[in-house]
């Protein structure tokens, strides 16, 4: 039972002592020792944990015994660390993390955010209600313009919890004793805000995701040290493009049920009645939790001619209805599409298990999908193919969709134009130009990708 109050949810005092899931997971980056037998950096962490957590029991009701929060030192010796930490991000109410110039260059941190924000993503295309449950808290400051797109997105308000706070974070004020008024204040203005946001977003628990798996929300990692061989930090997050190749309500197959279409090719919504949201705006949402910057377009309104030779802008995802191939001109246009060599462009086939309808004309349906697409269904990786075959569930949309982001994005790499450097007697090795070059030098080495990087169309699992 939840009750109204001035645009608030609360909830009842009995459901809340029967919820004891953790109030909040505090997300932090471990600071490497200083020097043989030094005292452990994270004591101050643990103590802003604990001061929160007598905060939260103050603030709620939980009864005794229950987790106001976690963090991962609760890990007890000989539990498995990665299907706890699963098991806490798909349960927890609010997720704080602690903002640090370290905390972003930790590919680990990326993923607990990615985590959780899947869940946020889930939550909205279900019930159509968005779920701000992250809560930033201000370890070490950090410049707004070293902020990945995700941590960039987020609208909160430093300043509430005081100007000291905001120059100095909490490493500041928990080391220094004058400020351990300012430090008090602080945490007790964020422990009140877990209890706000946990309450008015009422989000319920998940299925834990493959936290081995789990991409990084700050995008993907060079191996063998980019930032040593030259590569730049991203400014922004990178661009990519997600099309859709659906009907509408107006233009549907005769006897195709309407209820999944919307106006536009955009309001397609395969998964219902489980998902009340668009697709393509559930993959936008995705691509964005994993740093990219997503444009949403449709197939029948896209002018851009189809042409191999010219080089991709930016990688693209094409999500495609199979009941839309029953149209004569875009199952044409599909097909042209498909004889180009375009491997930067994703495939993906939404394929309700719940849609009677299309269960029922499954076997013609996946003939006219076969003979339309015959490239996009074997070329790539595993993971693309599966995807171009068709996707059961939005969770399983999910969790196939950063593999198939992150090839999209390699297959551009390989195939963007590169120029050689303008002026000179020195010839240096080509690079990506143009208004993509400053995203994707972030994360991965132009030159070396361009040179040794396997072509996908010739790779399985193992190689890629």
């Amino acid at each position: 039972m939840f009750i109204q109050d001035g645009g608030r949810v609360h909830a009842s005092s009995q459901q809340r002592a029967a919820d004891q899931r953790p109030y909040f997971f505090l997300s932090y980056a471990h600071t490497p020792r200083y020097g043989a037998g030094g005292p452990d950096p994270d004591m101050w962490v643990e103590r802003l944990f604990r001061d929160l957590c007598g905060h939260v029991m103050a603030l709620t009701d939980l009864p005794a015994g229950a987790p106001a929060g976690f963090m991962d030192r609760e890990i007890r010796s000989g539990e498995g660390w990665s299907e706890r930490l699963a098991e806490v991000l798909a349960t927890c109410r609010v997720f704080v993390p602690l903002f640090s110039p370290r905390y972003f260059a930790s590919e680990m941190c990326g993923k607990e955010w990615y985590a959780f924000a899947q869940r946020e993503i889930y939550h909205q295309a279900k019930s159509n209600r968005p779920a701000e449950a992250i809560v930033p808290a201000l370890w070490v400051p950090v410049p707004p313009e070293q902020l990945p797109g995700p941590a960039e997105r987020l609208q909160f308000n430093h300043r509430a919890f005081g100007d000291r706070y905001v120059t100095d974070g909490l490493y500041g004020l928990i080391k220094l004793r004058i400020f351990a008024e300012e430090y008090e204040r602080a945490v007790y203005e964020l422990a009140k805000r877990i209890v706000s946001v946990a309450d008015t977003a009422a989000m319920g628990p998940s299925r834990p995701l493959d936290y081995r798996q789990a991409p990084s929300a700050f995008g993907t990692q060079d191996p063998a040290g980019a930032t040593a061989r030259g590569a730049v930090r991203s400014s922004g997050p990178r661009p990519i493009q997600v099309t859709v190749a659906a009907s509408t309500r107006h233009d549907l197959p005769p006897g195709r049920d309407a209820e999944y279409y919307g106006d536009m090719p955009q309001d397609w919504n395969p998964y219902y009645p489980d998902a009340h949201r668009p697709l393509a705006y559930v993959a936008r949402d995705l691509v964005r939790a994993l740093n990219y910057q997503a444009t949403v377009g449709s197939f029948d309104h896209d002018t851009t001619p189809l042409d191999s030779k010219q080089p991709p802008t930016r990688p693209e995802l094409l999500i495609i209805d199979r009941w839309a191939l029953e149209d004569e001109e875009r199952r044409e246009r599909l097909a042209a599409f498909d004889a180009e060599n375009r491997p930067w462009v994703s495939v993906v086939v939404p394929w309700n298990r719940d849609d009677h309808q299309s269960r029922a004309a499954e076997s013609e349906l996946s003939a006219t999908l076969e003979q339309t697409l015959p490239t996009k269904l074997s070329q790539g990786r595993a993971a693309c193919r599966a995807a171009a075959r068709g996707v059961p569930s939005m969770e399983a949309f999910g969790q196939i969709l950063p593999q198939v982001v992150e090839a999209a994005a390699q297959q551009y790499l390989r195939h963007a134009q590169v120029y050689p450097p303008a002026g000179g007697s020195h010839t240096e090795r080509p690079r990506l130009r143009g208004p993509m070059a400053a995203e994707y030098a972030t994360t991965h080495f132009i030159p070396d990708m361009l040179d040794q990087a396997p072509d996908a169309e010739d790779t399985d699992d193992s190689q890629s």
